[in-house]
This record gives C-alpha cells, sequence and structure tokens, in this order.
C-alpha cells in the first residue's frame, strides 16, 4: 500500500480546483453544468476498512469518525481494536448490533484473512470452516457479507488447477452463507498472479454459486497497457459485491473510469477506503469524502452529509 503525507494528501486534493480533463483525473471539467442533479446522482456509499485508518479505534470511536466526516459504514478487519470476532458471545453479539444499527453507521461487512491457495488440503479445509464461522458471526452482528481472498499462486502449479481449488472453496463458503443472509467476497488480493482480475474470474466461476461476490480492490495490475481498467473490469462487474479505493487524490490509478464504470452497473454499495494512517483522521477524511462526491458527482454545497 502506497504511504502518501497529509500535505501530499491536501495538495492533490486542492487541485481539484483546476478541472483537469486527463484520464483517471479529477472530475470537474467532465460534469456539464447544464446536466440535471438526478443525471449527475450516483448511489454509491462511502465507507472505510479499518485497515489502517482505523485500526486503533474501537466501535465507538469508529462511529464517531464516520459520523463526523461523512462516512456510511466501516468494513471490521479481523485483529483490530473494535474486538468484533468469532470469540464474541451470543450477548456480545447482539450488542455489537445493535450499537450500530442505533448509530446509523452500518457494518458493511467483515474482513477476514482466511484464504484457500495452499496445496495442503487440511489447510484449505481449516480456512473453509474458519471462514463459516466467520460467516456466522456477520449474520449474529448484522453484517451483510465476510471478505475473504486468495493470497498467492504456485510457481509450481499450473494457474488453473490453483485457482479451481480456490473457487471451490470460495464456493462451499458461499453456499453454506447464502442460508444465513451473508454474502462471501472474494478480494482481488495477493501476488503471483492472484491479483490479476483473469485468474479471479477463474476462481469465480469454479466457485460457481450466485453468492460468491467480488470485492474490486482497485490494484495497479488492473490497468492494461494504456492505463485502462475496462477490459479487467468487465470480467468481475457482473458479481460486485463492494470496492476498495485507496489514494483517491493521487494521480495513481484511473479513478475516473472505475467511478464511472461503477455507475454504469449501476453500483450502489460501498466504496470502502482502504488507506494508510493519518495523524488527523477526521480532517483527512472529510478531504477524502469530498473528492469520493468529486468524481461521483454528488458534490453539493453546503453538504447534507
Amino acid at each position: 500500500m502506497n504511504k502518501v503525507s497529509r500535505r501530499g494528501f491536501m495538495q492533490a486534493a486542492s487541485a481539484a480546483g483546476i478541472g483537469l480533463g486527463l484520464s483517471g483525473g479529477l472530475p470537474l471539467a467532465g460534469i456539464s453544468a447544464q446536466a440535471s442533479a438526478e443525471e449527475r446522482k450516483s448511489g454509491m456509499k462511502l465507507g472505510m476498512v479499518t485497515y489502517n485508518m482505523g485500526k486503533d479505534l474501537n466501535c465507538p470511536e469508529l462511529i464517531d469518525l464516520c459520523k463526523k466526516t461523512g462516512l456510511e459504514g466501516v468494513e471490521l478487519r479481523t485483529t483490530h481494536k473494535h474486538g468484533v470476532e468469532v470469540t464474541l458471545n451470543a450477548k456480545e453479539r447482539a450488542e455489537v448490533k445493535k450499537l450500530f444499527a442505533d448509530s446509523g453507521i452500518a457494518i458493511a461487512g467483515l474482513g477476514s484473512t482466511f484464504e484457500f491457495h495452499s496445496k495442503d488440503m487440511d489447510e484449505v479445509k481449516k480456512n473453509v470452516e474458519g471462514a463459516k464461522e466467520y460467516a456466522q458471526l456477520a449474520a449474529d452482528v448484522g453484517a451483510p457479507s465476510i471478505k475473504v481472498r486468495p493470497n498467492g499462486l504456485h510457481k509450481d502449479e499450473d494457474v488453473e488447477k490453483t485457482c479451481e481449488r480456490i473457487g471451490k472453496a470460495w464456493g462451499e463458503v458461499a453456499k453454506f452463507a447464502a442460508g444465513i443472509g451473508v454474502e462471501v467476497r472474494m478480494e482481488v488480493h495477493g501476488g503471483g498472479g492472484s491479483a490479476l482480475p483473469v485468474n479471479v474470474r477463474k476462481m469465480l466461476d469454479a466457485a460457481n454459486d450466485p453468492n460468491a461476490k467480488i470485492c474490486w480492490n482497485s490494484n495497479k495490475s488492473d490497468m492494461d497497457e494504456k492505463g485502462s481498467i475496462k477490459a479487467n473490469f468487465d470480467l468481475l462487474k457482473h458479481a460486485l459485491g463492494q470496492v476498495h479505493i485507496t489514494d483517491i487524490g493521487i494521480y495513481q490509478y484511473p479513478w475516473q473510469e472505475l467511478f464511472n464504470e461503477l455507475k454504469a452497473i449501476p453500483f450502489e454499495g460501498f466504496c470502502l477506503a482502504e488507506i494508510a494512517y493519518n495523524p488527523d483522521p477526521e480532517r483527512f477524511m472529510k478531504y477524502y469524502r469530498m473528492l469520493f462526491d468529486l468524481y461521483t458527482g454528488n458534490y453539493r454545497y453546503p453538504c447534507a452529509g
């Protein structure tokens, strides 16, 4: 993950007023003055991942940050201070569910580290069962999904074989989780080719379950030789469950193309900020929210959120 200083981010954010019309740049020049508010409106929701910005915040603190910065939800990643883990008992799970429901801030999902690429089938089975247990936690706390991941391919094994193993394990978890109303979203993630959308599509086909969804991860490897993500995005968009976004104020990814593609679906789920820690998170995330609104055509002043 690229780490960007607060000064660097603010400089990038201030460039929004220039309205550059470059591919992947900020969208001001692309918004017609004649376009109606309805034409510009997007149903996408902005939230955050607790990795890394919120890793040291408990649930009330996360809710407070979201409210102050206009975020609508949060993906609670395992091992972080919020403590939403499978070790919670029934009463504690109910308390977490009520806390978020009463706050108006959504649990956008639970982020696990379960992975299915190992050639050791006992290890794969262990991760499958762990993911099922985690899906039950999601159901109990009112989360709509869990996130799982591939975490690499093997140099001494055919890509198709590894992707099939990952996909079948994913499909087993997805089938179980469908029965308790929880989606299983595979993050486009990992080294050695496991983050390439063409390979994640192979995993998705092997999963062969409508409850197996995609977590788009905004990786540089999404881009073709011309810097476009369209061909790779088209491979997975039909199963899109959520989107991870990083430093949307930096020219390192075709952000406007991504948001245009999301609007075209149309995608109305969560785009979750997965960004490095900032020492002034409230101010930083207010800038982030402004940029998100500019990209999605939802910018307005005064801001209602």
